[in-house]
């Protein structure tokens, strides 16, 4: 088994928000991933006294445990518990209704002799590689079909869309939130290699077009992860000097994590 390891902050002067890890039980039977991409808050009050790195470690920490300790548990269950777990751990001090409370974007994934589950929770993503090259990318796409009219303010957003039923779901506070994750469980002899991105990384195809999700897993299994977040880094740098190909948009540079697993 392969795995590899890359996280970077958007600006070196600005904590990651993202978290990372690689469970690989002692019995060596399985393993499994963890993506959390933090949802940078406005400048507006979150009613949270912590930073959502804090949010991010406690949520990302409970994931690593749940999902290694609790092989039995699907990863729906274990990404509600550690919800409520982190919930608990704040809700005494802070008001963990409110809509900017720290959250993150998700991605799972969990390996056994038998099985590959995954877990897509916002708009990071998983590609999953089977033995014959074929690669498929499981996506919650509800963020990107909405039409932009309806994301022009912060305050739109969280009035009408953010863990909303017709807009998108992030993991903040409620851990009902976890039964609305993209889920699936496909058999181990179809899945070669796993790769989960958050958007920081995955702007490598969907902002800037350099391939296709094929591509991208290609790149990241001959070269590394270290040169996906490289090129995407340049790629930014472009951009933010106003090269006529890439036009500004959104942020100029984004917390990119790339988790790479050969089964």
């Amino acid at each position: 088994m392969r795995t590899e390891l890359v996280s970077e902050p958007g600006l070196t002067d600005h904590p990651n928000e993202d978290f990372a890890s690689v469970g690989l039980p002692a019995s060596g039977q399985g393993g499994s991933l963890v993506v959390l991409d933090g949802v940078t808050p406005p400048r507006s009050t979150t009613g949270c006294l912590h930073s959502v790195p804090w949010f991010t470690a406690h949520l990302g920490g409970a994931l690593t445990e749940l999902t290694v300790s609790l092989p039995e548990i699907p990863l729906a269950e274990a990404l509600s518990r550690a919800i409520a777990r982190t919930s608990a751990a704040h809700a005494e001090t802070c008001d963990v209704s409110h809509p900017r409370t720290p959250q993150a974007t998700v991605v799972l994934a969990r390996w056994s002799p038998a099985a590959v589950e995954y877990l897509v929770l916002s708009d990071s993503a998983l590609l999953v590689e089977a033995p014959d090259g074929t690669v498929t990318a499981v996506l919650d796409d509800r963020l990107a079909r909405l039409p932009r009219s309806a994301l022009a303010t912060d305050a739109l957003v969280d009035a009408n869309l953010r863990n909303k039923e017709g807009g998108f779901f992030t993991a903040a506070a409620d851990p009902a939130v976890a039964a609305r994750a993209v889920t699936g469980v496909l058999p181990r002899g179809e899945v070669r290699a796993l790769a989960a991105l958050t958007d920081g990384a995955a702007r490598w195809v969907e902002k800037f077009g350099e391939g296709d999700w094929t591509d991208c897993l290609a790149l990241v299994r001959k070269q590394g992860a270290q040169a996906l977040v490289d090129r995407v880094r340049e790629l930014e740098r472009a951009d933010a000097a106003g090269a006529p190909a890439f036009p500004g948009r959104g942020k100029a540079h984004d917390d990119a994590t790339v988790v790479y697993a050969e089964l």
